[in-house]
Parts: structure tokens; sequence; C-alpha cells
């Protein structure tokens, strides 16, 4: 698989000079390791943290296990692991919803968390592509039909996986910059999205490429753009938001581990050594593949970095177009 070959070079390069050093923590792991998902069973995010716990296993010596605690678009989960023991017996596996979603929603106390303060980064694992995609009937196939469509004057929903996704981010900027209006129909997930889509019950959906890949080869759901910077790596000829038209509107989606604040640094680094090493791992690779998200790795900065800049661009963003959780 030549897209497989690519990543796998590309991921190599990326780690290889991390691997060298190596990192000790004496008496760590002492029990199981949770890593917790803040989002059901069954999703990428989901996938993904148990592909990372199933390879960490015999890596630490000690069963590593996801646990989920969904609800309140991950904040929950978010900020139960913001205020667990920093022994590193409990970490974080979250897409860039962390970042988000407290930009957009009114959270409850028992859901907040501090965005830039509250987490110990430990490595910024993957990276993948939103997707805009729409249903054969609604004569949607790029965004100047979907723009087209809305100026006209038919009414236009799209769905997201959940209030203060990027997903859903990314939606209302496209609407912002085209000047249309298109009404936001929030799902809990990217799963319960796909009936709806292929019944026609809503019109577009921004998703990520894994749960709609084998709809778009068949032709039941129509890829549109990616809001992504650049061009997914998994479906090279389809055209960015950007390409079509609307340069303003870049965004993708990303996932990273952390672990609470004050987790002891050699802790973070061997953890960040160890998924370094598995990032690297060809059948890894290949997984991540099927998910439409490539390997990242580096050090924790890194995960820091891109958590402080988009957590900087895009509430300067979502308090200018005034983007509120529904």
């Amino acid at each position: 698989m030549e897209l497989t070959r690519r990543l796998f070079i590309g991921a190599a390069l990326a780690s290889a000079a991390l691997l060298a050093g190596g990192a000790q923590a004496d008496g760590y792991p002492s029990k199981p390791v949770s890593i917790v998902v803040s989002y059901p069973p069954g999703g990428d995010v989901d996938a993904i943290a148990r592909l990372f716990a199933d390879k960490l296993t015999s890596r630490l010596g000690q069963p590593v296990i996801v646990e989920n605690r969904p609800g309140a678009a991950g904040t929950i989960g978010n900020s139960y692991v913001s205020r667990a023991k920093a022994d590193g017996h409990t970490l974080l596996f979250t897409p860039n919803t962390f970042t988000t979603a407290p930009l957009v929603m009114a959270l409850p106390k028992a859901s907040r968390y501090d965005v830039l303060n509250g987490f110990e980064p430990v490595i910024l694992a993957s990276k993948q592509s939103v997707l805009l995609v729409a249903n054969p009937k609604s004569g949607i196939t790029s965004v100047a039909d979907l723009v087209g469509q809305a100026r006209d004057g038919k009414p236009l929903n799209y769905a997201s996986p959940g209030a203060g996704s990027p997903m859903h981010i990314a939606a209302e900027w496209l609407n912002n910059a085209a000047g249309i209006k298109a009404l936001h129909i929030p799902y809990r997930g990217i799963g319960p999205i796909i009936p709806d889509l292929l019944a026609g019950h809503v019109d577009l959906g921004y998703v990520v490429y894994g749960p709609v890949a084998q709809l778009i080869e068949s032709g039941q759901l129509v890829p549109v753009a990616v809001t992504d910077p650049e061009r997914s790596p998994v479906m090279p000829e389809l055209a960015t938001v950007a390409e079509q038209g609307y340069d303003q509107v870049r965004l993708g989606a990303w996932h990273g581990m952390m672990a609470p604040k004050g987790t002891d640094d050699e802790v973070v680094q061997l953890l960040n050594k160890h998924l370094n090493e598995i990032l690297l791992l060809p059948e890894v690779v290949e997984q991540l593949a099927s998910f439409g998200a490539v390997p990242v790795g580096g050090k924790p900065e890194a995960l820091g970095t891109i958590n402080a800049d988009d957590h900087a661009r895009l509430s300067a963003l979502i308090e200018r177009l005034d983007i509120r959780g529904s």
C-alpha cells in the first residue's frame, strides 16, 4: 500500500531522533494504567486509544485499559482527568474538541478544566482530516454547489458530532466566509449522523474519514471538500475548502495524549518514548490510515504548542463569529 509506505517513512523521519535518549521512571507503573476517552466506545478516538493501549501494555508491564467517560462534548471526561492523581496511572486521549468545546459551550462546574495549564502534554499522536460530505440527492458535489443552493434560498442543514467540535467550528467558519446560513444539528458523535445522512434527514455532514470511507467508495455519500489547510493523504483528489474559494477556512482534527498537571517529567518522557516507538510500527501506521489519520509523534511540547496555538486563533474566531453551543 503506497499510502501506508509513505506514512511509515514520514513517521520514521519525524520520530527517529527522539528514540535515542531513552527515558526511565523508577517504579512506574505500579498498577494498571487507565486511558480516559471522553466519548462512547466505537468511534475513531476510542479505536485509536485502544490501539495505543494494547501496544503500551506489553511495553509498560502493566495492563493499560481504555475507560470511556462520555458527555458534554467530551468535557466530562477531560475534567475528570484534570482532577485525577498526577502519578501517570490516569491519562487522557483526546481530539482537539478538548481545546474548542470550552470556547463554545457554557459548561457546568463539574465539566470545567484549564485548557492551557491543567494538563501535562505527552504526545501529539496523529492528525485527521475533517470532511464535508453530502447525500447524493442533495445535488451538492462542491462548495460552489452548497453556496449556490443556500444563496438561492434553499433551506439547508448540516450535522456535526457535537457543539464545540472542530467540525462545528469549520462549518460555521465556511458559512460566515460564504455569507450563507445553514442550520446546525449537533449529534453525539459521528456514528448517529450517518443513518440520517443516508436517509436524507440532514443535507450535509462534517465528519472524519473512517466512518464514511466505504459509503464514499460505494457512492452512497458524496465527498465535497476537506476543511484542512492541505489535502487529505487518504483522499488526495478531494480539494480543500480553501482551494474551492474560501482560503481563510483551514481547520482539521488532531489527537493527543495528556496527563494530569504535575505528573513527573520522567513518567511523561517514558510514555512519550514508548508512544513514539508505537507510532513507527507498520501495523499502527496502517490502522491509522484506515481512519484517515496520519501519525505525528515528537516531543511533548509539540502537543502543548498546537493546543495553545489553536486556543489563541480559534477563541478569537469563535468570538468574532459568535459561535455558541446548541
